[in-house]
């Protein structure tokens, strides 16, 4: 099976109440890791490339690190998607690199910048076969070189959302709900919520349509404090209960980005090993473990927070 498009497979995960999971990719570990958990599940699966994961690890380093696991899982579909496109010039390398997907995000811009760019990278994209992922409101946080202030965070406004995908031709929409970038989304002590009733509201003007929710890592505990005890310094690192994403998966979100947890499960493995093995040096003997816990962190998403095991 080729890299696929995500209509097909949000039409189905709209259709039978899951989502399908976005995991972020910067190498071979990670891509085999999230892959493996995939194939093993029969998930369907988006690996998704930020900005950043391309200026470190190269367009053409990751395209050809995908389309091996592509080989690898002929019986699941896999879709190569542009995370954060922050410019038509990415998002337009991207579909002429080999990708499936792009994101634009011109969230921050103005409601008729918006709708500009995102439509510009919209007729490119169907012209070449590629699907576009869009955005309305803004999340606070910061991963990679996305990076928002809490008092600039904006929830979406329903009352927006038909005119923007009407106008925009968009395949799918990020909305803010009350997720948020990174590791630290709220502070101790608060009890995080999503705003389920902007989701519905969203879901109603937009019928059928898929939507997206970024910023859904839930920051387990037990791997920060594994990184606390092995020399980390993360306190307050707190995410989205998992719960309140299963129940999001169950309405119109076919799409659920996930990128911290991972990132944290692998540090807190790491961490650990060295520890344990300070005259180890080769960087198979870590990785090996790393790219384990990338596989049950993935085989646990999908099936206890996605919905998604057996969809592909």
């Amino acid at each position: 099976m080729a890299l696929v498009t995500t209509t097909e497979m949000f039409k189905k995960a709209y259709d039978g109440g899951y989502a399908v999971g976005a995991f972020n990719v910067n190498n071979m570990e990670i891509i085999q890791g999230i892959t493996d958990a995939a194939g093993e599940l029969k998930a369907p699966v988006i690996l998704q490339v930020s900005k950043g994961a391309r200026a470190y690890a190269n367009h053409t380093y990751l395209v050809k690190l995908v389309q091996a696991a592509v080989e690898l899982n002929p019986e699941i579909p896999i879709a190569l998607h542009l995370d954060h496109g922050d410019s038509f010039e990415l998002c337009k390398s991207c579909i002429d690199g080999g990708f499936t997907s792009v994101m634009i995000d011109a969230s921050s811009k103005p409601f008729e910048e918006n709708i500009a760019l995102t439509k510009q990278v919209v007729e490119y994209a169907h012209d070449h076969g590629v699907v576009v992922e869009a955005e309305l409101g803004t999340l606070a946080g910061v991963e990679d070189e996305v990076s928002v202030e809490a008092d600039k965070a904006m929830y979406t406004h329903p009352e927006e959302v038909v005119e923007f995908a009407t106008r925009t031709g968009c395949d799918s929409l990020a909305i803010a709900i009350g997720t948020s970038h990174g590791a630290y989304k709220f502070k101790p002590g608060t009890k995080p919520q999503l705003r389920f009733d902007v989701l519905e509201e969203c879901s109603k003007q937009l019928p059928g349509f898929p939507i997206v929710l970024h910023g859904s890592s839930s920051v387990p505990q037990e791997f920060v404090n594994i990184i606390n005890q092995y020399g980390g310094n993360m306190p307050g690192a707190i995410g989205i209960p998992e719960e309140q994403l299963r129940q999001a998966a169950k309405s119109a979100v076919c799409k659920i980005n996930i990128d911290s947890d991972i990132r944290l499960a692998m540090t807190a493995v790491i961490r650990k090993y060295f520890a344990e093995h300070p005259d180890h040096f080769d960087p198979r003997q870590y990785l090996k473990p790393a790219r384990q816990a990338v596989h049950d962190m993935v085989a646990h998403k999908i099936v206890n927070v996605l919905g998604c095991d057996g969809k592909a």
